[in-house]
């Protein structure tokens, strides 16, 4: 159960907090969590450029994103690993994403905090941005990587039956194809590295049941609050910023079913 939290919004079951992770993830008592989602930093504005829409645009996404060396990056990722291992269940998983700039110390790092990895999931785009410096394969794909605690005898949620059953009655592999995110997702507003809810509905489907809370520490626009909600989950999800929190809540309140027509 978790401790009391000041949060930004509060609704039944999606519940939001403006505050810095490491601060908000101290008001958690341990063990409260089903599962956490995180997007993090991946420290990657360093004004350069990349393609967006067929424009040059600069890769700066904000402070938050900002380039730090090899050593800041993994001290930070530990530090926030090992805060959700401390508030995951002993039955709960983590999943992460990220791409070639920051998977390799998330891994590291998970494997330190005493976390074992289940799967590597290797997320392909079918739309990804061209590579402008023709110096390099176009960057397609990012990498999931799903973990649990390594303790003994522990037990976690994956609902396997219903994974085949979603992949024409076929184990599902650990390569799993999809485009950007849909600009029906972004009627509210845009955050510069919201996930499709394609992607989140599979993770959450895969890996809890109803009812289950479910962490997002890096919410951003809250893709996997969005997801929670519709597949009778509840969700907290943690964010420094004001403008994306506000999105999320946009994007909540105004959902209209998750059958059709959403305005997401």
């Amino acid at each position: 159960m978790e401790l009391p939290n000041k949060y930004y919004y509060e609704d039944s079951s999606f519940k939001l907090i403006n505050e810095d992770t490491f601060k908000a993830l101290k008001n958690f008592d341990d063990k409260t969590f089903d599962m956490v989602f995180a997007d993090p930093p991946y420290f990657l504005s360093d004004d350069g450029i990349t393609c967006k829409g067929g424009k040059m645009v600069s890769v700066n996404k904000g402070m938050w994103d900002k380039s730090l060396n090899v050593k800041e990056k993994h001290e930070f990722n530990k530090k926030w690993i090992k805060e959700c291992y401390r508030v995951l269940k002993d039955t709960g998983t983590i999943w992460i994403s990220g791409t070639m700039h920051n998977i390799y110390s998330i891994g590291m790092a998970l494997e330190e905090e005493g976390f074992k990895i289940i799967n590597n999931i290797t997320w392909e785009k079918t739309n990804p941005p061209p590579n402008l410096a023709c110096k390099t394969f176009t960057h397609s794909t990012e990498t999931i990587l799903w973990a649990k605690k390594d303790l003994k005898k522990s037990k976690y949620t994956f609902n396997y039956e219903l994974m085949k059953k979603l992949n024409d009655n076929k184990q599902m592999k650990d390569v799993w194809t999809t485009s950007l995110t849909k600009p029906s997702e972004k009627k509210q507003g845009k955050h510069p590295t919201q996930k499709p809810l394609e992607l989140l509905d599979r993770i959450i489907l895969a890996s809890t049941n109803e009812n289950d809370l479910i962490l997002d520490p890096f919410c951003g626009s809250s893709t996997t609050g969005i997801s929670a909600i519709k597949l009778n989950r509840k969700y907290i999800g943690i964010d420094n910023e004001k403008e994306y929190l506000d999105l999320s809540i946009r994007r909540y309140e105004n959902r209209k079913n998750f059958n059709g027509g959403d305005k997401l």
